[in-house]
């Protein structure tokens, strides 16, 4: 009897791996990186935290996060909740993004600004919402003193890549 169950039994196909394993590509899709840099760039302009965001469309913050960051990527129907979340059209999301008529080949990696993931953080939030309660004449005097402290301490790096081209760093200038 056991040798019959085993001849009725199915046999299962065991596939060997032979060769290495396949390369699973970890960076982003620029497309991706763009697509989740205009989430973070929309929910800022709308004064939405990711929390906010995260809860009206029925996911975690966490999750938010990874769109943003393109380490996940948005799904159609997720792309489509979040836009209407925000109020916006589902297009905001790829405007600037090239493409249109070129192949791949030719296509050219988005650049990352820097700006955006600064605004994006929770210390980028803070900061602008500090400036924003400020008067607009602190407010001003506030960016000149953060353009002002910009340019000092670029100044160091000035004189650095001049002295290593031997030659004699620039007479330093007060500002008014």
């Amino acid at each position: 009897m056991e040798d019959r169950k085993a001849l009725l039994k199915p046999q299962r196909t065991v596939l060997l791996r032979t060769g290495p394993k396949p390369k699973i590509d970890s960076d982003p899709h620029p497309a991706d990186q763009h697509v989740g840099r205009q989430i973070a760039t929309v929910r800022v302009q709308s004064d939405v935290s990711q929390a906010q965001l995260a809860r009206s469309i029925g996911i975690s913050f966490q999750q938010l996060q990874k769109y943003e960051n393109a380490r996940n990527r948005v799904s159609a129907s997720m792309l489509y909740e979040i836009a209407s979340s925000l109020g916006v059209p589902v297009g905001r999301f790829f405007a600037g993004l090239p493409g249109n008529g070129e192949t791949r080949v030719e296509a050219r990696t988005l650049p990352v600004d820097e700006r955006l993931d600064f605004i994006a953080s929770a210390e980028g939030r803070r900061l602008i919402e500090g400036l924003v309660n400020l008067p607009p004449r602190v407010r001003g005097r506030v960016s000149s003193l953060i353009a002002a402290l910009g340019e000092e301490l670029a100044l160091p790096d000035i004189k650095a890549d001049s002295e290593t081209a031997g030659e004699a760093a620039p007479a330093e200038c007060k500002t008014g």
